[in-house]
């Protein structure tokens, strides 16, 4: 069976390709092209299928997963069904603690979204930073292959570039967690990243299965004092030509082109200057704007995404009020999930223009409908519990601007 990026290039299009044109309202000529020339790819699971990039709907990922410290499996499944319930395009399993393929299988065996894995994570796990050989990493993707993983993430950093960080300054190294699982196996094993040395190996296993390359971010900033620096540059550069490789090998990608922290005046511009650099389409985590909103980084991170959506990015992983500080519960993944479907939103105006639920949901609001409005709301229940069955709302009651101009007739509010 050929993939995606294959039949795209023969000028075949396929169910998967019509069910995200339906969806995303593109026609389906301009989709095949995308998607053949890699600026647009086409994220798979079952009958679910999810269209990230050029000329989309900017999308978003939510993380959850066990950690060494906390293994609630059940927990995990219900912040996956709380994700898909209240609107995420995509869920990463990110789980490090317990029986990792048993909490991934019931994961699967719960929602249909797409799924995203880091390889890595598991085999550090199971094996050890100090135990795990390339044998174990490649064994180790080749098994979460076949059990149906959309995507994978691999940081493929290299040696040489792994040691210009040694020669900069910054506060915050590397922060990126599976970058950092595969920074120390180089340093340990004295060796290079087996995800470049294995490269072509790697794009067999994921041509097989059609999956999604997801060229990590291993050298994103982890505060916003730290500006981008040569480390970062030459990343960027590496994981475009890597994208160039899996395309004509028949391997979408996507690219963790920018994330972390980054000062917000700074946001917009170095989306851009990925977005000259390549039409691949660009993940970012966060980014956060701000260093000091602990405890409400997911409206920081919102912030950020907002602007980076806005200036071109496709794809956006959420972060949680937790960030920084412990494992999210499902309330937390709620809250994290819709703040990012705002930013989405928000990001997806300022690339495409305004969409009519504004519109739609200003309408009833002008003839105080509340149920009506409740239908273009990104989060309908929160809406719901917070607002009154009818008449004006109890900020202004009977002051309420609306109801005194229509009363006055100076304004003609129509649906």
């Amino acid at each position: 069976m050929k993939t995606q990026v294959e039949q795209a290039q023969e000028e075949t299009v396929t169910e998967q390709m019509m069910s995200v044109a339906r969806l995303e309202n593109i026609n389906i000529e301009v989709l095949l092209s995308r998607v053949a020339n890699g600026s647009a790819v086409i994220m798979n699971r079952g009958k679910c299928s999810v269209g990230i990039g050029k000329g989309l709907s900017t999308k978003v990922n939510v993380n959850i997963g066990t950690s060494s410290l906390k293994i609630n499996p059940d927990e995990e499944v219900k912040k996956a069904k709380l994700a898909e319930k209240y609107g995420a395009d995509t869920i990463t399993d990110l789980s490090m603690g317990g029986n990792i393929p048993e909490i991934r299988r019931k994961i699967f065996d719960n929602t249909r979204l797409p799924i995203t894995t880091v390889p890595i994570y598991q085999t550090a796990a199971e094996k050890g930073l100090g135990n795990m050989t390339s044998r174990d990493i490649i064994q180790n993707l080749k098994h979460q292959a076949e059990e149906g993983v959309s995507s994978f993430v691999l940081h493929c950093i290299d040696s040489k570039t792994l040691g210009t960080l040694k020669k900069r300054k910054r506060i915050m190294g590397v922060v990126s967690k599976g970058g950092s699982i595969t920074c120390a196996y180089m340093m340990i094993n004295k060796c290079e990243n087996p995800f470049v040395e294995k490269f072509d190996e790697i794009l067999k296993i994921l041509k097989k299965h059609d999956i999604v390359l997801s060229l990590g971010n291993t050298m994103r900033s982890g505060c916003i004092h730290d500006i981008r620096d040569k480390a970062q540059l030459t990343e960027i550069k590496q994981n475009v030509e890597l994208a160039k490789r899996a395309n004509e090998a028949g391997v979408q990608a996507i690219i963790e082109g920018m994330g972390g922290h980054v000062s917000a005046d700074r946001i917009a511009k170095y989306v851009k200057f990925y977005k000259r650099k390549s039409d691949f389409p660009l993940f970012v985590a966060g980014p956060l704007p701000t260093d000091i909103a602990v405890g409400y980084d997911h409206i920081a991170g919102a912030v950020g995404a907002s602007i980076a959506s806005g200036a071109g990015a496709d794809y956006l992983c959420y972060i949680t009020p937790s960030e920084h500080l412990g494992l999210p519960g499902p309330e937390q993944v709620r809250e994290g999930l819709i703040a990012f479907k705002i930013a989405a939103h928000i990001g997806d105006s300022i690339k495409y223009g305004l969409d009519e639920k504004d519109k739609n949901l200003a309408r009833k609001r002008a003839n105080l409908d509340w149920e009506g409005q409740m239908d273009y709301a990104i989060d309908s229940e929160r809406a719901r519990s917070l607002a009154p069955s009818e008449g004006p709302c109890t900020m202004c009651g009977d002051f309420c601007a609306i109801k005194i101009m229509k009363e006055f007739g100076t304004c003609n509010y129509s649906e």
